[in-house]
């Protein structure tokens, strides 16, 4: 395994459709979304794809780390999210202080 020393940052990168995990100048791993406006009286919507980490650096808790920032950026803004992606499902069953966010899916 490669270790990991620098500094890991986590952002939003509304215009590629991500939260970018980096280390240095390198993107380490990515949680892909769209956001959809509003509807009504409903806040903004999150519809979350995938996440990937780059495969030499699995282990290290980025995946986790980007979700959680992820998270608690989606509850900052007031929006709600629909999941597609295994991972992040996983994640919001072992922190269930996060199910609040889950907007059921059409045909639910």
């Amino acid at each position: 395994m490669t270790e990991v020393s620098t500094e890991l940052i986590v952002r939003d990168n509304p215009g590629s459709g991500s939260y970018d995990a980096v280390r240095g100048s390198r993107v380490v791993g990515r949680l892909s979304y769209e956001a959809q406006p509003g509807q009504g009286q409903a806040g903004p919507h999150f519809v979350i794809r995938s996440t990937v980490v780059d495969p030499q650096l699995r282990g290290y808790g980025i995946g986790s780390e980007l979700i959680r920032v992820a998270l608690d950026d989606i509850r900052a803004k007031g929006a709600t999210l629909t999941s597609y992606c295994w991972f992040v499902d996983e994640y919001i069953a072992a922190f269930p202080e996060y199910a609040d966010l889950v907007a059921r899916r059409p045909g639910a």
